[in-house]
């Protein structure tokens, strides 16, 4: 078997047998991959520490028919700062869940993985609400997977102004002429409408450069979970755990 070495982070692991850890991988050059690593239960082990949510770092493995064997591993970051803090910890998981529900094996995940490690970063950061990058990470992934809403024009008529109205039916905003003839949608401020807009435009590095009010915090939330409904047919299970813990 020949070896090969990935750039990756753990998003969740599960036991098996008495010792043995499986690992959901994140990597940037092949995806989303899994691997088994031996002996990872034990106290002396060298896979303990880094077969954990958050792991960052070279994965060395041997590529089997089906899976990966760890063989070895060297973390540059664990996020030690979010197992610190429960909250911070829900939040991270809840990332890690929907990354793995949006990632695929054998595809480039050079962005997903940079989006989810920036994302962590910014939960440790008090500055930035976590609420905020919860929506933030929400919205880059939709983009990234090319379901974004249409942000920057009426979805109707292609007018760029006076978009003060989103639909998640009709996939993006609507003028205030086209939402007289169209029904229910959801009024933003023009802070929200210029939120999103620049959510979906920005580079992964620039996402968490900015900060809104709780009113528009309020819009954005409500609105990025009511359009992320019709591309999630599940309920994440750590987000179900936030939600009724925070």
């Amino acid at each position: 078997m020949i070896a090969t070495s990935v750039m990756g982070m753990v998003l969740s692991t599960m036991p098996i047998g008495d010792y043995d850890r499986r690992l959901v991988i994140l990597t940037k050059e092949r995806g989303k991959i899994t691997a088994f690593a031996k002996g990872a239960r034990k106290q002396s082990s060298a896979f303990l520490a880094c077969s954990q949510p958050f792991s960052f770092g070279e994965f060395t493995l041997y590529e089997g028919k089906s899976s990966y064997n760890l063989i070895s591993v060297d973390i540059s970051n664990y996020f030690d700062e979010l197992r610190k803090d429960l909250e911070a910890a829900y939040y991270g998981l809840y990332l890690c869940e929907l990354a793995d529900y949006y990632t695929h094996e054998n595809e480039d995940g050079t962005q997903v993985l940079k989006l989810l490690y920036q994302s962590l970063r910014a939960l440790s950061q008090e500055s930035i609400g976590r609420p905020l990058v919860r929506t933030v990470f929400e919205l880059k992934m939709l983009t990234l997977n090319g379901v974004a809403p249409q942000v920057f024009a009426c979805v109707k008529c292609g007018n760029t102004e006076k978009l003060l109205h989103f639909n998640k039916e009709e996939g993006g905003m609507l003028c205030t002429e086209c939402t007289k003839k169209t029904g229910k949608s959801l009024h933003l401020s023009a802070a929200a409408v210029y939120a999103l807009q620049y959510i979906i435009s920005s580079s992964v590095e620039k996402l968490y450069t900015f900060t809104v009010s709780k009113e528009v915090m309020s819009e954005l939330k409500t609105c990025i979970e009511n359009y992320q409904e019709a591309y999630i047919d599940r309920k994440m299970k750590s987000l179900d755990l936030l939600e009724k813990l925070f």
